[in-house]
């Protein structure tokens, strides 16, 4: 079950891929996901990491969850520092030429692998600990990568066809591949060590709630859409608690 939330953690840049074919409105796609996303993960990080973090780790050792929370901020800063901006993936910079975008997509497929194994292992940890706290991440994060998969084809768009889904479904397996490495590993994993994994994924939470959903939202067009959106992601969090 907990490989398969891993696996469900990758389809959800298959999604985006699908939305940039199948919807003319592209920003109303990554606006809702990325408020969605937002909301969820706010929620997720109050009610579930931050208590879980401190059961594993233990309260007395606070300083340890801090530490590694922000090991997880620190982590992924260094791996979206070759994420490009989404601006520059569309090619609105005026000296943004063809094989500066294709070079940007490839770049764009490599940190996303990269970042996409990470976040299975985390998503893989949290789902040994809790099934159902496995699969809200694996949601708000998912969401998250909507805008990913979105990007990976605009700015592949002059590849081959074949090309294209092929890089794409590469960093959607990616996703599975570290869930699969947290499987074979699993059997090292103490308490206090699953206490570690889920201050990191906290802190790459954290990284995304911060640095990436709430500067979109707050420069969104219809910030009455991303406030409804939010507050639904919240709720569904809150529902969810009750079935615990």
């Amino acid at each position: 079950m907990n490989l398969l939330i891993t696996l469900l953690l990758g389809a959800f840049i298959i999604l985006g891929a699908l939305a940039v074919h199948l919807f003319k409105r592209h920003e109303i796609i990554e606006q809702v996901s990325i408020a969605f996303a937002c909301g969820t993960m706010v929620m997720l990080v109050i009610l579930d990491l931050l208590p879980e973090a401190f059961e594993a780790v233990g309260g007395g050792r606070w300083y340890l969850i801090l530490l590694f929370t922000l090991l997880g901020v620190l982590l992924l800063k260094l791996l979206d520092h070759w994420v490009p901006d989404h601006d520059d993936a569309h090619g609105t910079h005026h000296d943004c030429t063809e094989e500066n975008v294709m070079h940007i997509g490839i770049m764009s497929s490599v940190a996303v692998l990269l970042h996409n194994m990470i976040e299975g292992m985390a998503v893989y940890s949290l789902a040994m600990e809790s099934t159902r706290m496995g699969l809200l991440v694996a949601l708000g994060v998912g969401l998250h990568n909507i805008p990913m998969g979105m990007i990976i084809t605009a700015t592949l768009e002059h590849e081959p066809r074949r090309f294209r889904w092929t890089v794409l479904a590469v960093a959607a397996v990616s996703t599975f591949l570290g869930g699969l490495v947290m499987h074979l590993l699993s059997f090292a994993v103490s308490p206090f060590l699953l206490g570690v994994l889920i201050a990191l994924t906290l802190g790459m939470l954290l990284y995304i709630i911060i640095f990436e959903l709430v500067p979109h939202l707050l420069h969104s067009p219809n910030k009455k859409l991303s406030i409804i959106c939010a507050l639904a992601g919240m709720a569904l969090i809150l529902v969810s608690t009750l079935f615990e």
